[in-house]
Formats: structure tokens, sequence, C-alpha cells
């Protein structure tokens, strides 16, 4: 009698020890994300990009020194929900706060403020928001799928939902007097000069406009001998005196030639100084948007030669030698700069975009990769993260004034959405798994960043 007592309560105890075990495993996989139905997505590495700018070399270049491997960089999961038929309700946010901006110990009022990185695509046959047709003033012909033999526009007919809260509604005129008398810079790659395409035709409505003005010449935006583009465009809307602008700077460092009477002078690439336009005419701007990322390899620097700096000097530094410890010094160093600067700027809004994601699948850029699919969110449509995808970004922005626009994740689920195969001339290559389509994703990025400067 006694020994069934004892193993009952050894039972018991059992019991009891697997049942804690069970919730502190459930409340573990509850921080880490929300709990709905998944797949585990996880980042690729970083490399290569598309032509920019003429005055440097700008090739599909990549080398196994550039980057550690992919199992040597931390790598975040992203939660992806399966695909749905129609808009959700807000879904309350689980787990960690986000910070908004790079500001930590917010105030409660901002950390209510919408959280963009985490929501879903839904279908919305309003959709797009102009037409890659009509935008031909704007557009780069490369960049308009619907001018290519592309057949399938699926990928135009999505609009992202934040998960618990609204995005409005992008209305260019609305837009337009919001922005008046003030001036929009994009300075970064060329998928920065995609967003600054993208804004322009989303502020036009798609439509030619006669009125806007070309004020590149104010800016400097003039063609240099040789060169087959500027190193910049500006256009002012005057009914609103708004001036939206891009400035060509693929690393975000300051280059400056090593001797300015040799034409085929080498550079010296400043890794803690800032592009010279951002210093130069930071007075004149209101909202900045800087990013880099996909240049950043050894091809890269060999080919238009650019040396690396530091403190005015060759780079002697091995903690900084490698190409992705060099990009996130560089990030650190510009977004540090910036902070310092908003003070005496206190009509700037300041932010830092993400890395766009590559989609190149068996293989890469020049081994054969390809973005062939035209179904949208084969993968899923819904994102939720208590981080971001692009740590070097949010660990640059963390603690200052700059804002994290973080378009990573979301945008990693819209492989169909890039330029792919489909070309002007219909000409077999190598497929762009980098670029994407216009109208599309970086649409997107933008209704972000006007939405966060209500």
């Amino acid at each position: 009698m006694r020994l069934r007592s004892i193993n009952g309560l050894r039972c018991k105890q059992l019991k009891l020890v697997l049942l804690a075990f069970f919730i502190m495993f459930i409340l573990w996989k509850w921080e880490e994300g929300t709990y709905y139905n998944t797949e585990d997505i996880h980042p690729d590495s970083l490399v290569v990009s598309h032509p920019a700018n003429s005055k440097f070399v700008d090739q599909h270049t990549s080398s196994d020194e550039d980057f550690p491997s992919v199992d040597s960089l931390p790598q975040p999961v992203v939660k992806v929900g399966k695909q749905v038929t129609g808009a959700p309700p807000p879904v309350p946010l689980v787990g960690v706060p986000a910070i908004v901006g790079g500001e930590q110990g917010a105030s409660p009022s901002k950390l209510k403020e919408c959280n963009h990185r985490n929501g879903r695509w839904v279908p919305d046959k309003r959709r797009p928001l102009y037409s890659g047709f009509g935008c031909k003033q704007w557009l780069s012909e490369s960049w308009s799928c619907r001018l290519t033999q592309r057949t399938d526009f699926d990928y135009e007919q999505f609009r992202w939902q934040p998960e618990a809260c609204d995005m409005p509604e992008f209305e260019a005129s609305q837009f337009l007097m919001r922005m008046q008398g003030k001036t929009i810079a994009y300075v970064g790659d060329s998928l920065g000069r995609q967003m600054f395409q993208s804004m322009m035709c989303m502020a036009t409505a798609g439509e030619e406009r006669a009125d806007v003005e070309d004020v590149g010449a104010e800016y400097g935006f003039v063609l240099a001998p040789g060169a087959k583009r500027p190193d910049g465009w500006a256009y002012r809307f005057p009914s609103t005196n708004t001036t939206i602008l891009y400035h060509w700077s693929s690393t975000l460092c300051d280059l400056e030639p090593l001797n300015p009477s040799d034409p085929a002078t080498s550079y010296a690439m400043h890794l803690d100084r800032p592009p010279a336009f951002v210093r130069d005419n930071l007075h004149r701007i209101h909202v900045l948007v800087l990013n880099t990322g996909h240049h950043w390899n050894r091809g890269k620097l060999r080919a238009n030669k650019w040396e690396m700096y530091v403190g005015g000097s060759p780079n002697r530094n091995k903690n900084i030698a490698a190409i992705w410890k060099a990009k996130n010094f560089t990030i650190h160093s510009v977004v540090k700069w910036l902070d310092a600067q908003l003070p005496r700027h206190p009509h700037l809004k300041a932010f830092y975009r993400s890395i766009s994601p590559r989609h190149f699948f068996n293989g890469d850029w020049d081994t054969g990769g390809r973005c062939d699919s035209t179904s949208p969110l084969a993968k899923g449509s819904g994102i939720s993260l208590n981080r971001s995808e692009d740590t070097d970004a949010e660990g640059a922005v963390m603690g200052t004034r700059v804002r994290l626009l973080d378009v990573t994740a979301l945008s990693r689920l819209r492989d169909e959405g890039h330029i792919s195969r489909y070309s002007i001339k219909a000409t077999q290559g190598i497929q762009d798994c980098l670029h994407w389509c216009l109208p599309g994703v970086p649409d997107t990025w933008n209704e972000i960043l006007t939405a966060q400067l209500l």
C-alpha cells in the first residue's frame, strides 16, 4: 500500500516537471515570434548591384573574401504567414515592442506608433498607384516591366498592411501639399535611385507634367565630360515648391581624387566621412533617406580605384579591412555624424533604409541564378519580427534620432517582383534579381516613408 502511494507521488511529481518544461518551451517560442502558420526564411549574403552611374565602373563583381560565410553571420529568422485572399483585421502586436526610429527608452506614446516592419501583403485591385506605361517621363525604361516582354503583372496589385495599424492611402496632391516648401533627398545606390523614381511617379500619379522643373544644376547635377548620366537628378513642383532629388553615392563614403590633375587617378574612399553632397546640402534638405549595401565588394573597389581611408590616411586597421566590416563601420560613421547634425537642423527628418534583398535561386548572378517566379507570395504573405533582418542598419540607428526605414523582411517575400530575365530588347543574358519592376515593391517603401512624415 505504501509502495503504491510513493509511486503515485513520484508520478505526480514527474507530471509537474514535464508540465513546467512544456510551459517554458511555449513561452520561449512565443517570445521568438508570433505563432501563426509559418516557415523560416534566412537572409542570403549581400553582394553585387546593377548600373547606377557611369562615372565609376558598376559591374556585377564579387569575391568570396568580401563577406564571411552565411553560417558565420547572425541569422535572424523571418516568420511568414501563408497567403490570404483579403485584408485581415488588425492583429495585436506580440513580442518585444519595436524601436521607433533609433531611440531606446522611448516614451509610451512613441511606442504606440505604427510598427511598419510587421504585417502582411494583401491583394488590392486599386493598385498600382501609377502606370508603368504612363510614367515614362521619370521612369527608366529598363525598370518599367510594362515596356518589356513580361506578360504577368499580378505583382503590381498588392499593398502592405501593417500588423496593428492602418497605413494611410497615398494621394499625390495631398502629399505635395504636406511637403510644401520642402526638399526630399534620396542618397545611395541604384536601389535608392529606384526609390527616387518611384516617388516621382507617385507624386505625379504617373502622368506627364510639363510644369515640373529640372533644378539639377542648383545641386551640381551636371553631365561630366565622358559621363553617360549626371551624379543625380532634382525636380521641383512649382505649385507647392516641393523638390524631390536623388544623389548617387553607392557606399555613402566621401570619394576624393588622390591626384585631381590625373584623369586615371585613384580615389580615397573615406569610410569615416559622409558624402560631400550631404555635408554641403544638409541645410537645404527636410527629408533625407540614405542607403548602401550591394556595392561593397572587392571587384568594385578595384575597378573604380577606390582605396579605403580612415582619419585622412590609408586604412591600417585590420579590424575593418574586411569588406563587410568596412561597410558596417561606414554605416555607423555616417549615422553617428548625421545624428550629431540633427540638433542644428530641427526641420530635418533623417532615415536610413535597410538593405533590399536579392533573390537569386539555383546559382548567383554569374552562375545561372534565376528569379523566374510569377506566383506572388509563394512563400507566405506575413512578417512578425522582434528585430530587423538588417542588423547592421538596426545597430547603427540604435540610440540615435535617425529612423530605420525597415523594408528588408517585407521585400524578401516578393521574389516575383524583380526584373528577372525581361528587358526592352528581349535579349538573353544575366537575370536581374536585385532591382525591382516599377511600379512595384519600392512604391511600398515610399508609402511607409510618407506614413512616417505625418
